[in-house]
């Protein structure tokens, strides 16, 4: 989740063509397109197969300080506590940053080439994997946290949390495990203009549930299997309807940048920031607040950078805000990270797969992408979609996907085009299995029955 540091105050948001031109902002000539990519992992200690808290000298904080000492990172605080992490100002890189139960994030910068991303990734994994030895820490990749209760989970110093904490029960059934338990990769795509930017978020609204299937990783609670594949996209079904899901409007006539404008100005907030404190408005109205009837800020009007932190609150499977987040996916290692920035950039930014894949997509009715949505995160690969499969759609968007990539033409120094980070997916789908079906046949199997074999075979 975001994290946000005091600077200069934005311009107030007076009207809703203010809040419509911050987001159209994000449009950007193709040749400055980029890729985004995010990445999640529960973080453990080796002997003990306990979750890491915050604090100690072997705690998450203690993980930041080794990094800012060997790496170069610099803090980002909240009081005295850190929170994040960033590079040295004029020096490339992302950002460093912790989820509600300690998950350990790098938000990539943004890049131009899956090759770029892959580096990334492998310098980042180096890093946290060279401190995490010296402290005795572990860094797994799967998409729920298989053994640990809600109990058991630390939870992180961030203000923004403990509005969310309190929130969270009031309007869903599992917003605390979405918050504490889960862990996804994601990816960050930019659009040319408003009507690249509706076609783009309809073919990925529509396969996200595609991508839920491939990178399915999550069948274990608490040490049992607990009858899903992904369990994280089924406790995304069961947290705050008003924010998440797959917005049937967008496929609707008119879609555009103000029509997602009015969607998020209906969704409940959480918070209003200001001079470095989170102040708790869960459940009021931005459209009151922009006509300056919010109750814990009277006569106040928000600033863009209100809008901007609102929007970060918006979880639906994919969400707009200067450009398209991709969220969809459980978290995985290496080869599944760069796998998903390869999906979703070879479907998206390349104009010949991006119409064939809507052209897969457009007769599906909001009914059947809903119910796609329903059933996947029980049966993934095997869920049975018209006449066909979800294994079936998925080799057709990996096929198209493929397509793109060549056309990206995108060469490292081996000579090779980007789709070398697909293979993984195409042997994946191509054998019908997931992740999660691997688990499951090890737990049932060599495992005899222990979870804990996951944190030695599954790590990082």
């Amino acid at each position: 989740m975001s994290t946000r540091q005091d600077g200069t105050p934005s311009p107030l948001a007076r009207s809703r063509d203010d809040l419509v031109g911050w987001i159209a902002a994000g449009e950007k000539p193709k040749p400055d397109w980029r890729i985004g990519t995010e990445h999640e992992k529960f973080v453990f200690y080796t002997e003990s197969l306990k979750p890491v808290p915050y604090e100690g000298d072997r705690g998450i904080r203690a993980i930041m300080e080794h990094m800012m000492a060997r790496y170069d990172w610099e803090p980002i605080m909240e009081g005295d506590n850190i929170i994040a992490l960033k590079r040295p100002d004029g020096q490339p890189g992302g950002t460093i940053s912790l989820e509600p139960g300690g998950q350990f994030e790098l938000s990539g910068a943004p890049l131009r080439t899956l090759h770029e991303t892959a580096d990334e990734t492998q310098e980042h994994l180096n890093e946290v994997l060279d401190v995490g030895e010296d402290l005795g820490i572990g860094f797994l990749g799967v998409g729920f946290s298989p053994k640990w209760t809600l109990a058991e989970t630390p939870h992180m110093p961030k203000q923004r949390y403990k509005v969310m904490t309190r929130y969270m029960p009031t309007v869903g059934k599992r917003g605390l495990d979405m918050m504490y338990r889960t862990a996804t990769i994601q990816v960050n795509l930019d659009f040319a203009n408003e009507a690249d930017m509706v076609k783009k978020l309809r073919v990925s609204l529509a396969l996200q549930p595609i991508a839920t299937a491939m990178f399915a990783s999550s069948p274990f609670t608490e040490g049992h299997i607990n009858g899903m594949k992904s369990l994280r996209s089924e406790v995304w079904r069961e947290t705050d309807p008003r924010r998440t899901g797959m917005l049937p409007f967008v496929f609707e006539e008119g879609m555009g940048y103000e029509r997602y404008v009015d969607y998020a100005l209906d969704v409940p907030m959480y918070f209003v920031y200001r001079s470095g404190r989170y102040i708790d408005v869960a459940g009021a109205s931005f459209r009151d607040f922009m006509n300056g009837k919010l109750a814990a800020l009277p006569g106040e009007l928000p600033t863009l950078d209100d809008w901007s932190d609102h929007l970060t609150t918006l979880f639906p499977e994919v969400r707009l805000k200067r450009f398209l987040e991709m969220r969809g996916a459980d978290g995985g290692r290496w080869p599944r990270i760069c796998a998903l920035s390869a999906f979703w950039v070879g479907l998206l930014y390349d104009e010949v797969a991006l119409d064939a894949a809507w052209d897969l997509v457009k007769t599906w009715t909001a009914e059947e992408r809903q119910q796609l949505r329903e059933v996947v995160p029980r049966e993934a690969l095997s869920a049975r979609f018209r006449d066909s499969t979800v294994q079936e759609l998925a080799l057709s968007a990996l096929r198209i996907s493929r397509l793109g990539l060549r056309n990206r033409r995108q060469i490292n120094a081996k000579s090779q085009d980007e789709t070398i980070y697909l293979a993984p997916l195409e042997r994946l789908v191509g054998s019908g299995r997931t992740v999660a079906d691997e688990l499951i046949e090890r737990y049932e199997g060599r495992w005899n029955g222990c979870i804990d074999h996951i944190f030695e075979e599954f790590a990082f």
